[in-house]
Order: C-alpha cells, then structure tokens, then sequence
C-alpha cells in the first residue's frame, strides 16, 4: 500500500506546509561549492561523483517510501544536475528569485525525485521535506510546481514544455542585454514532441547563445527504446541542422560535462548530447526500461543502497 495514504492528520499537515529554505543546508552547499571550484581535475570529479551518490541515494529512498516516481530516468540524469548545481550555475538557494540568477529548467519533470533531491542538497528546502514526496497535498508533487517549489521556474510533465519556455528565458536575457544563462534538460524520448523542433529553430534565428539544451540520452522510453518508438538518430546531425554548436559527451563523466557546460557562450544556441544509461548506478536497473516507473521493493532498496555504498 502507497505509505502516504496511512498520514496521520499531524503528518498531512506536515506533509502539506510551505516550503523554505534551509540556512544549514545553504552553508554546506556553499563550502561544497568552494571545494569543488578549488579542487584540482582529478579531485574535483571525485567530489562530484561523490556528491552523485548522495542523490542516488537519496532518489531511491524518497521513491521507495512514496510508493511512486520515475527511479530510471532520475538515475541517468542524476550527474547533470549535480554538476549544474555543485559546479556551474549562478544561482543564491536563499534569494529563489534573484533576477541575475541562471534559469535553469527540467524538462523531463517527471524525474522530479532527482530534481528536488538535489534541490534539498542545496539548500532550497530541507531534505526532511523529502519524506513527504507525492503525499496528498504535499508542494513536492509528482511533476515540479513553480508556485509551490523554490528553484523551479517552471511546471514541466506535458513533455516538450521546457524548451520553449527556456527559449523565452533566453531571449529576455537577450533583450534585457543581461548576462545570466539558461539551461534546459531534456529527456530523448521527449525529443519526439514537435514543440521542441519549434523551438530550436527559433533559438537559432535569434542566435540566443546564453541558451544550453541538454539531453539525457538514456535510449530509453516508457515501454520500448526510443528507436523502436520513434527513431531520433542522427540526432547530433539533427542539432546542427537546426543551426546549433552541438557536443555529444558521456553523461556520467563529470570531467566532460564541466568541459563543455562550463564553456563561455558563443552565437548560436549549445545543445549537449549527453549519453546516460537509465538506472545508472544499480547494476540490476541499469538498462531495463521497466524500471522507467517501476518502484524499489524494500529489498531491492537495501540492495542498491549497498552498491552505491561502495
């Protein structure tokens, strides 16, 4: 039985109350950030892979106690957020709407768990409010909710949303003539929504090079691969096509991702490829794409918490 359909009256209203920001998670963040742009490469990559075991971590016990999420696609894109948030975007977890801040955007919002896990990690909220994941009335819902959730720009689900909402982002930015950045991800399978073609081509007219799409290129889909569903390959030719500086990179190397998302913006649109496997990091999940929705019983949680323990 889902575990938060047996919430107390106390529990519900704990569950449904405001979120704030945590000033002690706010300071670790900062002294972590600190490290992590002090570390040399070597270093600062075992900083980050070790920041990316927290939030695996942290998925699999929130997906677990909420009977409910998406643990594969928040596996693969697990090394994108941290190295956005531990390492590149300027953003203040105490100031959600300082109006110099990097936008940042998930467009797979189904991965929630992994988006809000790293948000707790940064202080937006306090972690504890992860427990409370999908409960009735809870702000955390199973999609992320700007009104609700600070760090969200943007409520994303209905796929093929982000993009265009981050165009926008870009091109205020533009005009504005300020320098703050946006950054969109992108799920594969999400690619066959026109909307993001739409998109693209515009970003490219304007030559809205502030603008950073990256793609969790996990292969995967609800159900079958993306090739069995709708073909995207070649999907880097794809980018170019539609006037992007395109990079494909290993999705789960933080050394490549830093690389090439750290890069100053040039005049076109930057799309990242990211090449991920779905479930990374739990060898009994890595590939299956039952496991876009499946959740963890309480074994195969001990399980996977012993592999990422190691």
């Amino acid at each position: 039985m889902h575990m938060h359909m047996q919430l107390t009256p106390d529990e519900a209203a704990r569950a449904a109350a405001p979120l704030a920001a945590d000033a002690t998670a706010i300071a670790q963040w900062r002294r972590r950030r600190e490290e992590i742009a002090g570390a040399a490469g070597a270093h600062r990559v075992e900083l980050l892979r070790a920041a990316s075991t927290h939030i695996r971590r942290q998925v699999l016990a929130t997906i677990n106690a909420a009977g409910l999420g998406h643990v594969g696609g928040d596996l693969s894109v697990t090394d994108i957020l941290v190295t956005l948030f531990d390492a590149l975007l300027n953003i203040d977890p105490a100031r959600p709407s300082w109006a110099q801040r990097d936008r940042f955007i998930l467009s797979k919002g189904h991965c929630a768990a992994a988006l809000y896990s790293v948000l707790a990690a940064s202080g937006f909220f306090a972690a504890e409010r992860l427990a409370h994941f999908a409960a009735p009335l809870s702000p955390l819902n199973g999609h992320p909710n700007r009104r609700k959730i600070p760090g969200v720009e943007t409520n994303t689900g209905p796929l093929g949303h982000g993009l265009p909402v981050g165009v926008g982002c870009a091109t205020a930015a533009q005009i504005g003539g300020q320098p703050w950045r946006t950054y969109v991800v992108l799920g594969d399978g999400e690619l066959q929504e026109g909307s993001n073609w739409e998109a693209a081509m515009y970003a490219a007219q304007r030559g809205l090079g502030g603008l950073t799409a990256i793609v969790d290129r996990n292969r995967l889909q609800q159900g079958a691969t993306t090739a069995d569903t709708n073909e995207l390959e070649p999907l880097a030719d794809k980018w170019r096509a539609f006037g992007w500086e395109t990079h494909e990179v290993d999705g789960h190397s933080h050394a490549e991702l830093l690389a090439v998302l750290a890069a100053l913006p040039g005049e076109r649109p930057r799309a990242v490829i990211a090449n991920t496997v779905k479930g990374k990091g739990v060898s009994f999940m890595e590939n299956g794409v039952e496991w876009h929705h499946k959740v963890p019983s309480t074994a195969q949680l001990a399980a996977a918490m012993k592999e990422l323990a190691t």
